[in-house]
């Protein structure tokens, strides 16, 4: 199957999964995975429309950027595990940081804007487990970062993250990150993205109110080894 009809088949897939639950599948934003494939790969998926795309490493989003350059509305989704010394790094690379779990990294990324910058959109990654070792807040902490979040002007809170955990149905999961979007929208009421579902979760997700989607090896294809 080529790149064009595995797109088009998780598309297609999205869409029924939307409608099932009523809503329009234009309200959500799929952002296509691409760790460990080559720029190319994102050039060829940018001539078929796709618009989004998320990295997992700073080292690998930067270097890809550098490489594509400037592609008019292509928009990169920052969505792995920040360390605060990267922050510049990944503020200058990004459209979207979806993985600002702590007030100390919010500090270094407001710190690395530069003059004239824009307003960096971030989203508030939930941990779902009870693994204080997996990314992520606490749920009963998202309402006290989003207030630190919020009096960073060089930031933007745009909603909440997260990844559903391994050893639960996704379902219950999702609906307590929509507990937690609702939560962060007392703080910041604008703030109603819910980046959640992967391949084998996305219509769970998207039944509790997901409004992006990161989708990775479904599109591209196997992952190479490195890249």
């Amino acid at each position: 199957m080529s790149l064009a009809d595995r797109l088009a088949e998780v598309d297609g897939r999205i869409a029924d999964a939307a409608r099932a639950v009523g809503r329009d599948p234009s309200e959500l934003t799929r952002i296509v995975v691409t760790k460990f494939h080559p720029a190319s790969l994102v050039d060829e998926l940018y001539g078929l429309g796709v618009r989004d795309v998320g990295e997992n490493r700073q080292q690998e989003l930067s270097r890809k950027v550098g490489e594509i350059g400037d592609s008019p509305g292509l928009r990169w989704h920052f969505i792995g595990q920040a360390q605060t010394n990267k922050a510049r790094a990944i503020r200058s690379a990004a459209s979207v940081v979806h993985s600002l779990d702590r007030a100390r990294l919010a500090d270094a990324l407001h710190g690395a804007a530069e003059p004239g910058d824009p307003a960096l959109d971030v989203l508030l990654q939930v941990n779902l487990t009870d693994d204080p070792g997996r990314g992520g807040v606490d749920p009963d902490q998202v309402v006290s970062l989003a207030e630190h979040v919020a009096a960073l002007s060089s930031l933007r809170v745009r909603g909440v993250m997260a990844v559903a955990p391994l050893d639960e149905p996704p379902a219950p999961a999702f609906a307590r990150l929509r507990g937690c979007s609702e939560a962060l929208r007392s703080v910041v009421p604008a703030a109603s993205w819910i980046s959640a579902g992967m391949t084998a979760d996305f219509a769970e997700a998207i039944a509790a109110g997901a409004t992006h989607l990161r989708i990775g090896s479904a599109i591209t294809g196997p992952r190479p080894e490195r890249g």
